[in-house]
């Protein structure tokens, strides 16, 4: 074969992509042409193609010793040096051939990606512009600039260069892309689906544009798309990390937690060092209650990103959960070194610190978290449920829920709607409840007894549950609905349109202001009445909310505290039903042991030093009296046993008990012998638990509603002497009381049944009287 025809032969060869081949033929050629600069060159560019950059180099430097001024020879040698990642020589090199032809669009834009990559963002933006200037129709220039622009923080610029560069190719996939993503990040949210939609037109098998689409469906909560676009990204690309992520993302946000717990794993098998992947493996995973895999996820995303805040958060809240308060507190003070002015930090923060009876120093946090966010309406809610806990006087929580109203139902006001219900008076009204509590939780001992009590031929009953895992008692709570829906994927946007389509005419609010309450939905007012009740018994003040159920007892004349019309049920707040008649009540303790014990199993943060300094004198009165007391070990135990014995009570004569599943927790009652309230937040639940298992309570009575609740249950019980209007006569009742053993261990085998056939047990009679309060609503709201 001649050398001409060889030579053509390469070239057609090299052009159908078969280099072995045309390698072969080059290198036949220059054994009869020797010094043929070109076959040089173009074993150069075969070099290049594959990645043998060595090689690449050395051909060119013959070619280029043979014809040093051939431009396209030194042009191929600066794409190898770029392609190698030795970008300051490819820059020398085009920078040289520009220095003697600066009209090269293509040099111009060669020099540019060099710039980019050697992370010279400004100087590629400039080359891209000189590029674009010689070649209008250089459309990756345009998209390049836009890039560039991007990268230096100018999104008007940005902005700009990918609408140049669609002016020319409206169908360029990455402009497209890349203007869409730019939009997204101004929340310019709809203008960017429209652009990504209109890049996986164009390029309809690109994997990067099906991510980029399906990653803003979900920003606009349209999960089920999002789920078949990032399928269908990652069965193009199986080993696209960000595609398995996001996935994970769409399918968690479906309540798919499951496949969303596998896709975040696809996503760290393939990237293990993917940090957000990690993360949210790990939040996956502890709403799936498997806590040492999302211990292990959290510890992986804080490897990988030392000073990963979010993950800080997201493990001290699991450390939170399992009550390993110490590890809690140590996690979120690390998110908080990393940024000092983290809302979300401070708020979780005060949270370990209010649960570990520090209540003072939790507020001063939630007030550091709304500083840093004024629109971090969980902090805020927090700090006005927390001083519930601290204040006497109920203006102080009302001032604060008034500010809570002023931040965050203000902007919502204009959202409203007319709401079209029938009203007709006496027509089947339509009742719903919103709580994350309907399962095994405090709150099902007071929702069972009502909810199985309700006339359903009156009223349709519907629940709004969020709960993250349900139970056997979520199952048993859903029995007694007419209308179940489980809202906890739907913000509260969303549930309030769901809320407003079912037609609800009385909407009830079982959390408020307390975890996992949904204080915007009220704000929005999707029902015409709506209701506060149960969990939170202070005010909300949020204005939406017309009523609040109480009692006479709770609140005799004190309506200028609450923003909300007081509905004074006829007996008690609270109907209650343990659920369970085991354990039994035992004999009184003291009758048989060598002490006498008072007790107090409420959270450490009702224990104020006010409480603690009343029960200290009644310690010094009783002698031989000693104190049970519940708080985890750690941090919370070391805290209150400090605050306690600055008030005086000897260490020696206290007992502490960690938190208990139901059954053990009931069961230490059998060690107390008398029951201490606390001050100015009483026990609620937890002094019916105690009365229930036959350990009666001395209440020290305040002025708020949270500061009356032990004196509301003792009323209905008959047994108002043991309510104590002053420091000193809850000294003398419990010391009295103390004293007499008979007295005590009558009492105690009188009060279960005493509750059975009191109205804080008669669940036929707290449903009629709530159902008739229902009603009273309702026909007000006709009124009108």
């Amino acid at each position: 074969m001649r050398t001409d025809q060889s030579l053509a032969l390469a070239k057609e060869r090299h052009l159908a992509g078969d280099l072995a081949s045309a390698r072969s033929l080059y290198e036949t050629v220059l054994v009869d042409e020797p010094a043929n600069a070109d076959v040089m060159f173009r074993l150069g560019v075969l070099g290049l193609q594959c990645a043998a950059y060595n090689e690449a180099l050395d051909w060119l430097d013959r070619a280029i010793a043979l014809a040093p001024h051939e431009a396209r020879y030194q042009f191929a040698r600066g794409q190898v040096l770029s392609a190698a990642g030795r970008f300051d020589d490819a820059i020398d090199t085009y920078r040289a051939l520009l220095a003697f032809d600066a009209t090269s669009a293509d040099l111009w834009f060669a020099l540019a990606g060099a710039l980019q990559s050697n992370g010279d963002a400004r100087g590629a933006a400039a080359a891209y512009e000189s590029a674009a200037a010689l070649d209008p129709a250089q459309v990756d220039a345009l998209n390049n600039l836009g890039n560039c622009h991007r990268q230096l923080g100018a999104p008007e610029r940005a902005q700009d260069a990918y609408r140049r560069a669609l002016a020319v190719q409206p169908d360029h996939a990455n402009a497209l892309t890349n203007l869409g993503t730019l939009l997204q990040e101004s929340g310019q949210l709809d203008a960017a689906i429209d652009l990504l939609s209109a890049a996986v037109r164009s390029a309809p098998d690109s994997p990067t544009c099906l991510l980029n689409l399906g990653v803003a469906r979900c920003a606009r909560r349209e999960f089920d798309e999002a789920v078949t676009l990032l399928a269908r990204t990652l069965a193009l690309n199986p080993h696209f990390p960000e595609a398995a992520y996001n996935l994970g993302n769409a399918l968690h946000a479906l309540g798919r937690r499951h496949e969303a717990q596998a896709q975040y794993r696809h996503a760290v098998a393939l990237d293990p060092l993917h940090a957000d992947a990690h993360n949210n493996l790990g939040n996956v995973s502890k709403e799936l209650g498997e806590y040492k895999s999302a211990a292990a996820a959290f510890d992986a995303a804080i490897r990988t990103r030392p000073g990963f805040v979010a993950a800080y958060n997201n493990a001290g809240n699991l450390m939170r959960t399992l009550r390993r308060t110490g590890e809690a507190e140590a996690l979120f003070e690390a998110a908080l070194a990393v940024d000092p002015d983290h809302s979300v930090s401070h708020n979780n923060l005060g949270n370990v610190l209010k649960d570990c009876g520090a209540l003072d120093e939790g507020i001063v946090h939630y007030r550091r978290a709304i500083e840093s966010d004024p629109d971090n309406v969980v902090a805020h809610s927090n700090l006005a449920y927390a001083l519930t806990f601290q204040a006497e006087a109920g203006e102080t929580v009302l001032d604060e829920c008034r500010r809570w109203s002023a931040q965050h139902e203000t902007p919502l006001r204009a959202t409203r709607r007319p709401h079209p219900n029938d009203r007709t008076p006496q027509r089947r009204l339509r009742i719903g409840y919103v709580a994350a509590d309907f399962r095994d939780h405090c709150q099902s001992l007071f929702t069972v007894p009502f909810f199985s009590h309700h006339d359903h031929e009156q009223f349709e009953i519907f629940c709004y549950a969020s709960v993250e895992r349900p139970d056997d008692l979520t199952r048993r709570l859903a029995g007694y609905a007419d209308v179940w829906r489980d809202v906890r994927e739907l913000d509260d946007e969303q549930l309030a349109q769901q809320i407003r389509a079912d037609g609800i005419d009385i909407l009830v609010d079982l959390a408020m202001h307390m975890a996992d309450g949904r204080p915007l939905l009220f704000a929005r007012k999707p029902a015409p009445v709506q209701v506060a009740w149960l969990a939170y018994p202070g005010t909300t003040g949020i204005e939406a909310i017309d009523y609040r159920l109480t009692d006479p007892h709770l609140d005799p004349t004190h309506d200028h505290h609450y923003t909300e019309r007081s509905v004074r049920l006829p007996d008690s707040f609270w109907c209650y039903d343990p659920l369970t008649n085991e354990p039994a009540v035992n004999p009184l303790p003291a009758l048989t042991a060598n002490t006498f014990t008072f007790g107090c199993l409420n959270n450490p943060c009702k224990l104020t030093d006010r409480t603690l300094a009343m029960w200290s004198a009644v310690l010094r009165e009783v002698g031989e009296a000693r104190l049970l007391l519940m708080a985890p070990a750690g941090n919370a135990h070391q805290n209150l046993a400090r605050r306690m014995e600055r008030q005086g009570i000897d260490l020696q004569r206290v007992g502490f008990v960690p938190f208990q599943p139901r059954g053990d927790y009931l069961r230490t009652y059998h060690q107390i012998d008398l029951g201490l309230d606390t001050f100015p937040y009483n026990g609620h639940t937890t002094s019916l638990d105690s009365l229930w298992m036959g350990v009666p309570v001395v209440t020290r009575v305040g002025e708020t509603a949270v500061g009356r609740g032990g004196l509301s249950q003792l009323v209905n019980l008959g047994l108002p002497e043991l309510a104590a209007y002053s420091d000193d006569a809850f000294v003398r009742i419990a010391v009295a009381l103390a004293a007499d053993r008979t007295r005590l261990a009558d009492l105690r085998q009188a009060l279960r049944p005493r509750m059975e056939r009191s109205p804080l047990m008669d669940g036929a009679r707290f449903a009629h009287h709530v159902e008739a309060a229902y009603r009273t609503m309702w026909q007000a709201w006709c009124a009108q």
